[in-house]
């Protein structure tokens, strides 16, 4: 089963919503403005760089994204093995596996971004990216400068952010390439994120916690400060606090998931950032994103795995190569099934078992009717092996919901 991942500030981009628009799950999107008493639309459809590059304004129109993203994915079925966040992702993460209700968690992020808005303002600071320099190099070069810069980010093999003071940053800067860096790029950022500079913020960001409700994650959760999963709800507070003012030990937490046997890694949200330190840090892992709502087949296509998405053999040995087609509901209201007849069930579907009457392995032509949502008829529009059901008997759906699906092959 995957890992979810979730991406933090600097994944923003002008217009990143406009996907998603007409997407059921554009929804959250219309709760999360409700919740927060700004115009999320706007933000995430209308909003020019700047505007969007706001700390306060990026977090809200982030973490809100990849709530779209992780609705989306959760309608079609599926379930992950552990959840992670990259810095405020990681309320993102906390969300998804049920330790932070959805209202609380739009309140946190809107209070840590304006706390940590007031903290830039008053002791300014900047990041910087460094590359190519282990992080006994870089964490070196941070010392030698003798003033406030410290390392923030540990993000991959060979790439690590430093954050402090600007002067600090450049002299730190300067240092690290001395010592064979192949690369600085600096970060347009206005504070200095995850080091002592961000103290004011924890201060502020500790009263909001302190007044809301965490549950026992129903998924593991790994935090950024140390790495680790942590099922106790008692501990979050204090991690989401101490997160403020530490390193985001992200190199560390895919370490920790890949361990767990977590494949494939998925990013929930915009940007596609930590699905590349995915890649670079885990080179034998499948990594992808779901920045759209055409990403979700995509997803559903590597889950099905070789046998869906890759090469199989037939009975004669010759190779062919399939693709994974959905079949959506036309309309809103409850499912039933229509009985096939066919091949006996040969697995369950991604939620669990196929619904009563449906068989999974059947072959179905254009126009098979696979039940009904209401009084209105699902039939498939493709030709081929019914792979899975993605809705159960009762339940109630939306139009564009996926019902079904189907195993399409390709010459």
């Amino acid at each position: 089963m995957p890992a979810f991942t979730f991406p933090g500030q600097g994944s923003q981009r002008p217009g990143m919503g406009q996907p998603w628009v007409d997407h059921p799950s554009w929804e959250v999107v219309e709760e999360a403005s409700e919740i927060s008493g700004r115009d999320v639309s706007r933000l995430l459809l209308d909003a020019d760089q700047d505007e969007l590059t706001r700390t306060a304004n990026a977090q809200l129109a982030t973490f809100v994204l990849s709530l779209v993203a992780l609705d989306a994915v959760e309608r079609v079925g599926i379930e992950p093995t552990v959840c992670a966040g990259h810095s405020l992702g990681e309320y993102s993460a906390l969300a998804a596996s049920g330790a932070l209700a959805f209202e609380d968690g739009v309140r946190l992020v809107v209070e840590r971004g304006e706390a940590m808005h007031d903290a830039a303002e008053e002791r300014p600071g900047t990041m910087a990216a460094v590359l190519g320099a282990d992080d006994d190099t870089v964490e070196a070069a941070c010392q030698r400068a003798e003033g406030e810069v410290w390392v923030a980010n540990y993000n991959a093999p060979g790439q690590v952010v430093i954050a402090g003071t600007v002067e600090s940053v450049e002299a730190a800067s300067a240092l690290v390439k001395e010592l064979g860096a192949r690369k600085v790029l600096s970060m347009p950022v206005a504070g200095a994120f995850h080091t002592t500079l961000m103290a004011p913020a924890r201060a502020r960001l500790r009263k909001a916690l302190a007044d809301t409700t965490f549950t026992d994650p129903e998924t593991p959760v790994v935090a950024n400060v140390d790495g680790r999963v942590h099922a106790d709800a008692s501990e979050w507070p204090s991690l989401l606090s101490a997160q403020l003012c530490s390193p985001v030990r992200w190199r560390q937490s895919l370490g920790t998931m890949s361990e767990m046997g977590a494949e494939p890694v998925v990013e929930l949200g915009p940007g596609g950032v930590l699905s590349g330190l995915a890649r670079r840090t885990l080179p034998s892992s499948t990594a992808l994103a779901v920045q759209k709502p055409d990403d979700v087949d995509e997803f559903l296509s590597v889950l099905a795995g070789r046998e869906a998405a890759g090469v199989h053999e037939t009975h004669h040995g010759e190779l062919l190569t399939t693709a994974v087609r959905l079949v959506v509901s036309p309309a809103a209201g409850v499912f039933q099934p229509e009985p096939l007849e066919g091949a006996p069930i040969l697995g369950a579907a991604l939620r669990g078992q196929p619904p009563a009457g449906q068989v999974a392995g059947t072959p179905v032509e254009v126009g098979a009717l696979l039940g009904r949502v209401g009084h209105v008829e699902v039939r498939t529009p493709f030709a081929g092996q019914l792979a899975g059901f993605l809705a159960l008997e009762g339940e109630r759906l939306v139009a564009g919901q996926p019902v079904a699906w189907l195993r399409v092959e390709r010459s």
